[in-house]
């Protein structure tokens, strides 16, 4: 399948790597929590490779030297409860990322997302906005949490994630084609259950030990 230009897939040699290790159904929840912090440090690497930034001079031992600092705040968003796990990765790139949270859950009447918690600030206070969720599936949760953050205000968003379905990539591309989504990897399908095929099970239940 054909993707917009505003898809990004790691071809990253450690993503695909540890990728594996997530996937593999003997990884404990601990090792999980790790691999997912470790996964999305490397994707946030490509993720931010365009963040803007400003002249700025600094005292080294020996002379003044010329270097540069970010211009733009960044803000994270987790979907909860699975983008949880990604927050800390990041973290160690930007510390001083803001982090709000949105809680979203599928309507069994409906089947569409609908928002149960939102901790955003009254305005934007930051110049990008990174949505985090390991798990891009039906695409419905990712697309509702572009629509809060759109209505809030927010002009420059991206989504991060581990692992999209073909239909969850193209939900997202087609509802908002102004958004780019940075995965480690797109799997074959989805099931009859919504699960990504192969994916690598539920994603929150792996990381919190409750599946």
């Amino acid at each position: 399948m054909n993707f917009p230009a505003t898809v990004h897939i790691s071809n990253h040699p450690l993503v695909k790597h540890k990728l594996t290790l997530l996937r593999d159904k003997k990884t404990d929840p601990k090792q999980f929590r790790e691999l997912i912090r470790e996964i999305t440090l490397l994707l946030a690497y490509e993720a931010t490779c365009d963040l803007e930034i400003s002249p700025a001079t600094v005292q080294t031992p020996l002379s003044e030297a010329a270097g540069f600092k970010l211009k733009e705040p960044v803000g994270l968003i987790p979907i909860l409860r699975a983008g949880l796990g990604m927050v800390e990765g990041i973290w160690e790139m930007i510390p001083f990322a803001e982090v709000w949270h949105i809680g979203l859950f599928r309507d069994e009447q409906t089947l569409r997302p609908v928002a149960y918690y939102n901790r955003l600030p009254i305005h934007p206070t930051v110049s990008l906005c990174l949505i985090l969720d390991p798990m891009l599936a039906t695409g419905g949760s990712a697309v509702k949490t572009v629509d809060i953050l759109k209505e809030w205000g927010a002009n420059r968003i991206k989504f991060m994630g581990l692992i999209g379905a073909p239909e969850g990539v193209q939900r997202l591309s087609e509802a908002h084609p102004d958004v780019p989504i940075h995965l480690a990897v797109v799997d074959d399908h989805l099931n009859e259950h919504a699960y990504i095929v192969p994916g690598l099970g539920d994603a929150g239940d792996r990381q919190f030990g409750t599946g």
